[in-house]
C-alpha cells in the first residue's frame, strides 16, 4: 500500500521509507526491510519503535541538521558569516542573495516535509493500535511515549519551516487522507497554535529522562524546553504578507507559556541543570560522551561517525585543520566576527570555547596563528574528537544540540521580566545563574543586573549572544525582536572601529607576537612567561629582541584583507540583507511550478 508525499516534495511512497532508512543511533539500527503496508507498521510496539525512528531520521543528513539547516540557515548574523564568496548555495544563503533555483533551500524544505509526513502517520496511527488503550501497562506506556516522541517531531519540523519561510502549508493529517496534496499556505499562528496545544499533550505522555536509558530520544523536558522556544516564537515579531515585521497584540499569553514551562523545567533540577563547566559540555559532545547534568535536553544523533548518518559539524565548521594531521580535515566554512570576538569579557570562559583563533596548517601538528578575520568557530571543533579521526572523513559524528538548560533559564528570565514589566528576583537569578558558569572563578566580574525592564532585556539579548554561540540560535532571536537589521548595521559600525582602533575598541593590537611552546602557541604579553597570557586586549607589546617571534595581522587584517566577496569583511557581511523581504526564504522554483501559481510567495521575491 503506497501513498505519494506532499506534491511538492518527491512522489516516493512514504510507507516504504518508514523502515528502510538509516537511523540516528544504535538504539535506532534496524533491518531494511522491502515493504511494510499501514497494519504491518502498526502491528506491535516493534514495529511502531521503527516508524518513529523514521520520523527522527529525517533531522538528520546533509539536507537537515547535519550541515544544510544547522550550519548554513543560521548566517549571516552578528556572531558570523560564510566563508568565501558569493555562489548560487550556502554563501548565497549567507549573503541574503537567495534565488529561487539555489538547491540548499529546496533539499531542506523537502526533507523537512519528509519528517512532516512520517510523522502524521505515527500521530494517526499509534493511537488507533489496539495495544494503545488494551495492551500491557508496558505495551500502552511505549505506544503513549512513541505518540509523544511523534508529536514532538512534527513540532520541531514546522518550528523550522515556519522560521525559515513563514506561513507555509501544514497538513496535520498523513498525504493518503488528503483530496488535494497541493494544500495552501497556512497562518503561521494557527500552525504555532496547534503545535503547541501537541507539545502539551506530549509532556502528558514522555518520560523524564531518567526513567528511560539515555540516548538521543526526546524526553519530557525536550518537550518542555521546545513549548517555551515555540511559545517565545509565537509571541515575537515576524515578517508578514505585507512586508512588515509585526508582533501580535496577544503576545503575553505565549509569553506566559513560556515562563511556565521553564519554571516547571527549573523545579526539576535532578532533571536537567547546568554543567558547572561550559567547556565541558563540548567536550562531552566531540567525545560522545552523555551529558551527566542532562544540560542538554533535546540533540539530533548523529551515529557517532559509524557511517548512519552524514553529521559535518567538526568538518565544515571549527578551526581549519589539514587532512595530514593527526585530527583529519576540517573546519573553516565559518567566520566568527571580530566583533563577536571582542563582546566577551576576558575572563568570559566560553569565548575560547566558541571561537578558535589557531588552525593546524600540516603533517607537523602544529598550531599556527590566524588573523583578526579568520577566526572560526569552536564548539564542534575536530581536534577535540575522542577518538581521533583522521583522514578526510566527512562524517565526524558529532550530535547537533538542539536545547540547553541555559537556554531554558535565559527564556524564563526574559518572559518573566516583559511578563512583570522589570526583572523579578527569579529573573535575576536565573540571568545571573548562566552568567556565573561563563565567569567561573571571577565570579565577582560578572558586573550588575539591570533592574529596569530595557536594561535587562538588553542584557538577556547579549548574554544570549554569548552563550549560544554557534548553535544554530542568534539569528532566529534576532528575528523574533525584530532586531535582525539593526544588529546586522551595528556589526558593520563595529567592525570599522576594530579595524582602527577608536572608541571602544582603542586597546585592540595591531599586530600580535606568537611562537610555538611544542604544539601549542606562545603570545608574547609584556614579556611574561605564562604560557596561557593572551595580547588581545592591550595595544601591540613588541619583544625586543624579535628574533624567534612571529607577527601576524591582527587590527592590521581588517584594513588589508579583502576576503569576502573581494570586499572587506564589514562590508561582505549580509551584502544583500533586505529589511521586510530577508527575514524569510523564499519558495524555490520546483516548488512554486508544482503548484501552477496556487502557492504565493514570500515578499520581494
Amino acid at each position: 500500500m503506497q501513498h505519494k508525499y506532499l506534491g511538492f516534495l518527491t512522489g516516493a511512497a512514504c510507507i516504504a521509507v518508514l523502515l528502510i532508512l538509516p537511523a540516528c543511533k544504535k538504539w535506532t539500527e534496524v533491518k531494511p526491510g522491502s515493504q511494510y503496508n499501514i497494519d504491518e507498521v502498526f502491528s506491535g510496539v516493534a514495529n511502531a519503535t521503527s516508524a518513529v525512528i523514521g520520523v527522527y531520521d529525517e533531522l538528520q543528513g546533509d539536507a537537515g541538521y547535519g550541515i544544510r539547516i544547522s550550519m548554513y540557515y543560521p548566517y549571516d548574523s552578528d556572531e558570523g558569516i560564510v566563508s568565501g564568496n558569493i555562489d548560487n548555495g550556502r554563501r548565497g544563503i549567507g549573503r541574503y542573495q537567495l534565488l529561487l533555483t539555489n538547491a540548499e533551500i529546496a533539499n531542506p524544505f523537502r526533507q523537512l516535509y519528509r519528517g512532516v509526513e512520517k510523522a502524521n502517520l505515527c500521530i494517526e496511527q499509534i493511537p488507533l493500535m489496539p495495544l494503545y488503550n488494551n495492551g500491557t501497562d508496558e505495551e500502552k506506556k511505549e505506544l503513549h511515549r512513541l505518540y509523544g516522541e511523534a508529536l514532538t517531531l512534527r513540532a520541531q519540523f514546522y518550528l523550522e519551516l515556519i522560521r525559515n519561510w513563514g506561513d507555509v502549508p501544514a497538513p496535520m493529517t498523513p498525504a493518503y487522507r488528503q483530496s488535494d496534496l497541493f494544500i495552501g499556505r497556512n497562518d503561521r499562528d494557527s500552525t504555532y497554535d496547534k503545535i503547541l496545544a501537541d507539545l502539551a499533550t506530549a509532556e502528558t505522555l514522555l518520560p523524564w529522562r531518567s526513567e528511560v536509558p539515555r540516548n538521543e530520544r526526546i524526553t519530557k523536558g525536550a518537550a518542555m524546553a521546545l513549548r517555551a522556544r515555540i511559545a517565545l516564537y509565537r509571541g515575537g515579531y515576524a515578517l508578514r504578507q505585507n512586508g512588515q515585521m509585526e508582533r501580535r497584540s496577544d503576545y503575553k499569553k505565549y509569553y506566559t507559556i513560556a515562563r511556565d514551562e521553564c519554571a516547571a523545567l527549573m523545579a526539576k533540577r535532578e532533571e536537567h541543570t547546568l554543567n558547572p563547566s561550559f567547556e565541558n559540555i563540548w567536550r562531552n559532545v566531540t567525545s560522545f560522551t552523555y551529558d551527566p547534568q542532562g544540560e542538554i535536553l533535546f540533540e539530533v544523533g548523529a551515529g557517532g561517525g559509524n557511517g548512519n548518518s552524514d553529521s559535518r559539524m567538526g568538518n565544515y565548521d571549527g578551526p581549519n585543520v589539514n587532512a595530514a594531521s593527526r585530527y583529519g580535515a576540517g573546519g573553516g566554512g565559518i567566520i566568527m566576527l571580530p566583533s563577536y570576538f571582542y563582546a566577551f569579557d576576558s575572563v568570559d570562559t566560553r569565548r575560547d570555547v566558541t571561537i578558535t583563533s589557531y588552525q593546524v596548517p600540516d603533517a607537523t601538528n602544529i598550531k599556527s596563528q590566524r588573523r583578526l578575520g579568520e577566526l572560526n568557530t569552536g564548539k564542534y571543533r575536530r581536534d577535540w574528537r575522542v577518538p581521533l579521526l583522521p583522514g578526510n572523513v566527512l562524517n565526524v559524528g558529532y550530535n547537533w544540540v538542539l536545547i540547553r538548560f541555559s537556554d531554558v533559564l535565559l527564556m524564563f528570565a526574559e518572559a518573566e521580566n516583559e511578563l512583570n514589566g522589570g526583572p523579578t528576583a527569579a529573573a535575576i537569578a536565573a540571568f545571573e545563574e548562566v552568567r556565573k558558569r561563563a565567569y567561573k572563578g571571577n565570579e565577582d566580574k560578572i558586573g550588575v543586573t539591570p533592574a529596569t525592564k530595557e536594561g535587562f532585556f538588553d542584557a538577556v539579548v547579549n548574554e544570549r549572544y554569548l552563550e549560544f554561540g554557534h548553535e544554530g540560535i542568534r539569528k532566529f532571536d534576532l528575528l523574533r525582536w525584530n532586531l535582525l537589521a539593526e544588529k546586522l548595521e551595528e556589526t558593520r559600525t563595529k567592525i570599522q572601529q576594530i579595524r582602527d582602533r577608536t572608541g571602544a575598541y582603542s586597546f585592540v593590537p595591531q599586530y600580535i607576537y606568537w611562537k610555538n611552546n611544542g604544539e601549542e602557541i606562545q603570545y608574547y604579553v609584556n614579556g611574561s612567561t605564562d604560557p596561557a597570557a593572551v595580547p588581545w586586549y592591550q595595544p601591540t607589546q613588541a619583544p625586543d629582541p624579535i628574533t624567534g617571534w612571529k607577527r601576524t595581522d591582527w587590527a592590521q587584517h581588517l584594513a588589508v584583507a579583502k576576503a569576502i566577496d573581494n570586499l572587506p569583511l564589514w562590508q561582505g557581511l549580509a551584502r544583500f540583507f533586505v529589511h521586510g523581504k530577508s527575514e524569510l526564504f523564499p519558495f524555490d522554483q520546483a516548488t512554486l511550478d508544482a503548484y501552477q501559481g496556487r502557492l504565493l510567495q514570500n515578499p520581494g521575491y
